[in-house]
């Protein structure tokens, strides 16, 4: 079995999130304290289904992907219903399953297109003590009083066709809040001052998409290969902190204070990657999008980097949606179809594949030894996290998990299609 401190230490040795803690009952991000899906908890249930383990189910409206966010005894999500014409923030008390706020924060006159397989509420929040923050992409942001529920800032003047909806969700670094627009139209990351709204600093994607038809004058399917749905992360590069942020057809580093473009490393014929990436032995751990390439990237670099910070190129098992997830040396993956892999992280060498069955958009998380599967369909797969693969359980629960798992003390909560669960072992 795998301690959590072997975890932390190769996960943080040279190249780290600026975190520093794994602990406790409060769940900021969609990928939890650690920003890489890792905590630290003991107790979480193994086993649970309809009748076994749920301490409380709460059913919430609307058609929503966004992964509840915790502090203290609230749990904050978003939702919209399918038109994607209302959209609105979600506080549940943590302990009863009771709803606190339904706060209607915004009305859409004319909705952008949003593919059906996707919702208009799936970027998850980011939460702090006293405020949580709440993106829809270019339509709406917003900063709110997480007492009251009331709207502390606004924003709805952003330009950028999601074309198939929004998907990247907002990342709070010191005092800013930074959000990507990668659109069929705009390519832009912006930072606004988290306390008043106001743009900090706004810079384009710089990559050559090199798709106008020559005729039209045009892009290539009017821009839908420009498209990206990742969410940054910070990474502390020998002492730098940069902003690893994934756009179409590349893989960014920004300063996060100024956002001053540090590095591009270009991946010609990759789009629409969703995924957030994954940071540990001095590597950036990457599933590139639809291209079918996961790159572990060195990040000691400036301007266009050569293919040689791609330390290691693996293709038999890339998820397009699921984060990675890296565990002491091995990194843990999904793809959209039901397969998982653990790869050696070092090396790229795969170690073992297995299909779970189902399709998979939730990321997984790491506790106590195991790793946590959620797919489409409700199921979750439970594993021992090591380099021979042992399945611990298999549980199903309601309508499907398109949201990430959340976890607060020993509490897993799950969001499915329809139902907001809280699940403990008893």
């Amino acid at each position: 079995m795998v301690s959590l401190k072997r975890v932390l230490v190769c996960a943080c040795l040279t190249l780290a999130c600026c975190v520093t803690s794994w602990a406790g009952e409060n769940w900021p991000n969609y990928r939890g304290p650690s920003e890489q899906g890792l905590t630290d908890a003991k107790n979480l249930p193994l086993t649970w289904g309809e009748d076994k383990n749920i301490t409380w189910q709460t059913p919430i409206e609307g058609k929503a992907w966004s992964t509840p966010v915790i502090w203290g005894d609230q749990i904050w999500l978003t939702s919209a219903p399918l038109e994607g014409n209302r959209l609105r923030a979600i506080c549940v008390d943590k302990n009863t399953g009771k709803i606190v706020h339904d706060k209607m924060l915004y009305a859409v006159a004319g909705p952008q297109y949003c593919h059906p397989f996707n919702s208009y509420a799936s970027p998850s929040p980011v939460i702090e003590e006293g405020r949580v923050y709440v993106s829809f992409g270019s339509p709406y942001n917003a900063c709110l009083d997480t007492k009251t529920g009331e709207v502390i800032w606004e924003r709805d003047d952003f330009v950028c066709n999601h074309f198939r909806g929004p998907g990247s969700s907002p990342f709070l670094y010191k005092n800013l809040l930074i959000l990507h627009f990668d659109g069929s139209d705009r390519q832009y990351v912006v930072a606004l001052d988290k306390q008043t709204g106001d743009t900090v600093w706004e810079t384009e994607r710089t990559v050559d998409f090199d798709d106008i038809v020559e005729k039209t004058g045009k892009p290539i399917r009017d821009g839908d290969f420009r498209k990206a749905f990742s969410t940054p992360m910070i990474a502390d590069v020998d002492g730098r902190p940069m902003l690893i942020s994934l756009g179409s057809k590349a893989l960014y580093a920004y300063d996060p204070e100024t956002g001053e473009e540090l590095w591009r490393l270009n991946a010609p014929g990759v789009h629409s990657g969703s995924c957030r990436p994954a940071l540990g032995h001095g590597l950036v751990y990457m599933p590139m999008g639809s291209g079918g390439k996961l790159w572990a990237v060195n990040p000691n670099g400036s301007g266009e980097l050569s293919q040689d910070h791609i330390a290691w190129e693996y293709k038999q098992v890339v998820p397009r949606r699921a984060s990675p997830l890296l565990v002491d040396d091995l990194l843990f993956v999904v793809d959209d179809g039901g397969i998982a892999a653990c790869i050696d992280a070092k090396t790229g060498e795969g170690i073992w594949r297995k299909r779970l069955g189902g399709n998979f958009s939730a990321s997984p998380i790491y506790a106590d030894g195991k790793v946590y599967f959620f797919d489409e369909d409700g199921k979750a797969t439970v594993i021992e996290a090591a380099r021979e693969f042992r399945q611990l359980a298999v549980n199903k629960l309601g309508d499907g998990f398109m949201a990430s798992p959340a976890v607060s003390g020993d509490s897993l909560f799950l969001r499915s299609r329809s139902q907001l669960y809280r699940i403990d072992a008893k």
